[in-house]
């Protein structure tokens, strides 16, 4: 764990190239005019160049009802390049998450400065603390400890499967809540996996009959894992990138307004992943466990194997102890920064200027300062291990925040929103169902951030258009995108989970259709009522 320091040292050498040096010694051959044409016109090119084409088309075609839309139809434009590259992958997403910083200006949508602001604010602020936290977590193994504790709870005598089921998919939620539910689910594979490669496999050169429970089990343990992931993100503010979406464009669309804080959105989310993770373990014994699973796996799985893993960790190292005191430490600022209206909370002594990004900064910076206990002069953390810190999703994240003022000050989400008008004679008990169920749809076949980003501003209208609170349609159009439980493309988390081999196409539909009609149902129930108590979005915004 500590051969980071070798790459880190190496990367001090202001001597050293910043990347490797290249000798191409073979003698370049001569290439006829179709060789040349095979090069230029590849599948990838044509993707490269379908983004500035589909602008092109849309700026100098497309006509949009009402005087001086031309920004808008500019925006409109950007969009069509971004999402072209976003969905086809003709360049690295981090890459097309920065294009706003050069499109916006050269299109007259906003100025540099304007732009490149939403790439840093206290939303983000909050993403790159909680991540170097999560690192910290990773580098000391805590989370594998974290697992295996909890496992060997639900790992009883004699062996009850649904019980064991419950436990690891309730550890992945629980980590879910606290980091990026793909970081998560990454993490909690291999743990998963580990457990499932004490049961028998079926090779064909077994002649061992390999029970059908066994592989049922293994599907709902994978199932398990990458739904869990994606229901605990939904209950806090960092586990996922969709939450913050929502709560960056609502800053940035009502400034004047008190923001979502941590603590706020969990008293809201927990109870909605929490109805929505029964279900899921529900179906998932239904389907998988059936009557004598945990007769057919005893043989293979036993306390005592768990126990000799946490053996193998050894006892918690002083480092781990305070990994786990900052990180929280961390919850307990995040959950009392503000409380309620009569209790303020810490966040009332600096009058509203600190920030949950503010916590998360000041404490990921604690990991720079504490020794870690091991050799003399290091400390929890050194930048060298904050390498693997995932920009892709920062970046990404910014370049939400980035689209959505763009589709703001433009006039584009007004222009749009007419397109929904009939949405606005609908009751709202039609209409929460509707907006959850078309996000949920969208998010099958692109990002949920994308989703998100293109959707939200749209509802924001609507919502004025009919007089609601915004936050009303908002919320159901954020939390409907991250229902993408029928495809493996559908989020990173399904293919983490689809490349162990264990789990189908026809697994994934089996068990999210079902998933995604519950968890409409339990949001469009819950957002009127709890919904309405919790973000006080009571009344005509």
């Amino acid at each position: 764990m500590n051969g980071g320091h070798l790459p880190a040292a190496a990367s001090d050498d202001l001597k050293s190239p910043l990347l490797p040096v290249v000798h191409n010694d073979e003698p370049f051959g001569k290439q006829t005019v179709g060789q040349h044409l095979r090069t230029i016109f590849t599948p990838k090119n044509c993707y490269i160049a379908l983004g500035p084409l589909l602008c092109a088309v849309v700026c100098l075609c497309v006509r949009l009802g009402g005087e001086d839309t031309t920004t808008a139809k500019n925006m409109l434009g950007v969009l069509a390049w971004m999402f072209a590259w976003w969905l086809t992958e003709a360049v690295p997403m981090p890459i097309t998450s920065m294009s706003p910083l050069f499109l916006f200006p050269l299109f007259g949508i906003t100025t540099a400065d304007h732009v490149a602001s939403s790439y840093m604010d206290d939303v983000i602020s909050l993403v790159l603390g909680s991540f170097i936290l999560a690192l910290a977590v990773e580098h000391y193994n805590i989370h594998r400890r974290l697992a295996l504790n909890i496992t060997m709870v639900f790992c009883v005598e004699p062996l009850n499967a649904p019980l064991l089921l419950l436990g690891i998919c309730a550890t992945t939620a629980f980590v879910s809540m606290w980091m990026h539910n793909v970081a998560a689910t990454v993490m909690m594979m291999p743990v998963a996996t580990g457990i499932l490669q004490r049961l028998p496999s079926s090779p064909s050169s077994s002649s061992e009959m390999v029970p059908p429970a066994v592989g049922k089990f293994c599907r709902a343990v994978v199932l398990g894992v990458i739904y869990s992931a994606v229901v605990g993100g939904m209950s806090t503010l960092t586990g996922t990138g969709v939450n913050l979406i929502l709560v960056g464009m609502w800053k940035s669309y009502f400034p004047e307004a008190d923001p979502i804080s941590f603590s706020q959105w969990f008293f809201f989310g927990f109870p909605l992943a929490l109805c929505i993770f029964v279900v899921l373990w529900g179906i998932l014994c239904v389907l998988y466990c059936p009557k004598g699973t945990g007769k057919v796996l005893s043989p293979y799985l036993h306390k005592s194997h768990l126990r000799s893993e946490l053996e193998m960790l050894g006892p918690m190292s002083f480092a781990e102890k305070m990994v786990l005191s900052v990180f929280g430490g961390l919850v307990v600022l995040w959950m009392t920064r503000n409380i309620t209206d009569d209790i303020p909370g810490w966040g009332g002594i600096f009058n509203g200027r600190a920030g949950d990004g503010t916590a998360s900064v000041m404490m990921a910076t604690l990991l720079f300062i504490i020794p870690n206990g091991i050799k003399k002069g290091e400390k929890l953390m050194d930048w060298g291990k904050c390498k693997k810190l995932p920009w892709n999703i920062v970046l990404l994240l910014g370049a939400g925040f980035a689209i959505a003022d763009g589709v703001r000050t433009s006039g584009l989400a007004g222009v749009l929103s007419k397109g929904l008008v009939f949405l606005e004679t609908a009751p709202y008990w039609a209409i929460a169902p509707t907006v959850c169920l078309i996000a949920a749809s969208i998010t099958e076949f692109t990002s949920n951030n994308a989703t998100t980003t293109l959707l939200v501003p749209l509802l924001i209208e609507i919502a004025k258009n009919m007089q609601i609170h915004p936050l009303l349609l908002m919320v159901p159009g954020a939390i409907g995108a991250q229902f993408a439980f029928l495809l493996p493309t559908g989020t990173p988390s399904n293919v983490v989970g689809f490349t162990t081999g264990h789990i189908e196409i026809k697994d994934m539909m089996k068990t999210g259709l079902p998933l995604k009609i519950a968890g409409t149902a339990f949001l469009s129930v819950l957002m009127p009522t709890l919904g309405t108590y919790v973000f006080g979005s009571k009344g005509v915004a």
